[in-house]
C-alpha cells in the first residue's frame, strides 16, 4: 500500500521540524542532519568521520532531545570491555537472584565516540544490537527500544593507537559522512552564542511518531525501473576495477530504504533517481572494499561510486504517481 499524498506532506512537514530544531544547536549543518534524520526514520546508523572538535556530541544530544528520547556517550579506549556496552548481570545476595545493570547502549541515541580506539571484541559488541535492536547477555535478549540510532565516530586523521573496523561491522552503517568545520558565517554566529544548549531543545516529535513516520517511509513506492537502477549500481560497484569485493545486499537495501525515507521527506509518495543518486555516496562508499593497487595510487571509494554513476544510466521515463 503506498502513502497519500497527506501523509507524504505531514511526513515532510515533521522532518522539517526535527531538522529546524537540531539546527538550533549545530549550526551551518543542514544538509548532514537531514542525512542523519534520514538514516533515523530508514533504521539504520551512522558513521561520522571527523576530527576532534566539529560538534558531533551536539549533534547526538540535539537529536535525542528532538525525538523526546534519551541520550547516551560511550567513550571508546583500548581497555573497554564488551559489558561496558551492553550492561552486566550483578548477583544480589541479600534476595539470591542476578539482576541485569543496563549499559549506555540503551538509549535512544548512542553517541560512540572514536569507536575505533577499542579492540575489535568490545566493537564487534555493538553487532548484535546495530542489526536486530536487541542486546543478548548471558543468554537472556533485551530490547533496546525504539526509535534507536548508533551514531559512532571516528578520526580519520590520527590512526595511532587505533584499531579498524573490520567489514563486517562498517556493512551494519547505513551512511558514512561527515559534519566537518562550520563555514565562515555559522562560526561566527558559534562564537557570537547563537547556538543554543542542545540538552536544552524542546521536543519535536515523540518515539512513538519516529516509529510511525519509520513506517509511513517504507510505504512509498518505487518503480521497478528504478529498483533495476539500484541493482545495476549495485552490480556496477562488483565489477570495478578498483574494487576487491563491491557493496552487498545489505547495502541495496540500505539504498532502497534510505532514498523511500528521502522521498517521504521531499512529500513524495514515490522514489526517483535523483533519490538514488543523492544517497548513493553515502549509502555506498564505505562498504567497498578497494584493491590494494588502487589504494596505494590514492583512488577513493567515494571516487569509485561517483564514476558508477556515471557509468550507469538511470531510468528515463518518470513514475506517472
Amino acid at each position: 500500500m503506498t502513502i497519500t499524498a497527506d501523509q507524504a506532506r505531514a511526513f515532510a512537514e515533521d522532518v522539517r521540524g526535527m531538522a529546524d530544531n537540531v539546527e538550533q544547536a549545530v549550526l551551518g549543518k543542514r544538509v548532514v542532519v537531514e542525512l542523519i534524520l534520514t538514516g533515523m526514520l530508514s533504521g539504520g546508523h551512522v558513521l561520522l568521520e571527523d576530527v576532534p572538535g566539529t560538534g558531533k556530541t551536539s549533534l547526538a544530544r540535539a537529536l535525542a532531545a528532538t525525538v523526546e528520547g534519551v541520550n547516551s556517550r560511550i567513550q571508546f579506549t583500548p581497555d573497554l570491555l564488551p559489558g561496558d556496552i551492553t550492561g552486566i548481570t550483578v548477583y544480589d545476595q541479600k534476595r539470591g537472584e542476578f539482576d541485569f545493570h543496563a549499559g549506555p547502549v540503551f538509549a535512544t541515541v548512542v553517541l560512540a565516540d572514536e569507536i575505533n580506539r577499542a579492540s575489535p571484541k568490545t566493537q564487534a559488541a555493538l553487532l548484535e544490537v546495530m542489526e536486530e535492536g536487541r542486546v543478548t547477555v548471558d543468554g537472556i535478549s533485551r530490547d533496546v527500544g525504539a526509535p534507536f540510532l548508533v551514531l559512532a565516530t571516528q578520526n580519520p586523521v590520527e590512526q595511532a593507537g587505533t584499531y579498524r573496523l573490520p567489514e563486517a561491522q562498517l556493512d551494519r552503517f547505513m551512511m558514512r559522512t561527515s559534519l566537518g568545520y562550520p563555514d565562515h558565517g555559522a562560526t561566527i554566529r558559534i562564537l557570537g552564542g547563537a547556538a543554543e544548549d542542545a540538552s536544552a531543545l524542546s521536543a519535536v516529535v515523540t518515539p512513538a511518531r519516529m516509529v510511525e513516520l519509520g513506517a509511513i517511509a517504507q510505504e512509498v513506492y518505487v518503480d521497478p525501473l528504478v529498483l533495476d537502477y539500484i541493482a545495476r549500481i549495485v552490480d556496477a560497484t562488483r565489477s570495478a576495477d578498483a574494487v576487491r569485493l563491491g557493496v552487498s545486499m545489505r547495502g541495496a537495501l540500505a539504498l532502497t530504504r534510505a532514498s523511500r525515507s528521502r522521498a517521504a521527506s521531499n512529500a513524495r509518495t514515490f522514489v526517483t533517481p535523483d533519490d538514488v543518486k543523492a544517497l548513493a555516496t553515502p549509502v555506498l562508499a564505505h562498504r567497498l572494499i578497494l584493491q590494494p593497487e588502487a589504494e596505494f595510487d590514492g583512488v577513493a571509494p567515494e571516487t569509485v561510486i561517483g564514476q558508477v554513476l556515471l557509468e550507469v544510466p538511470p531510468p528515463v521515463r518518470r513514475d506517472p504517481r
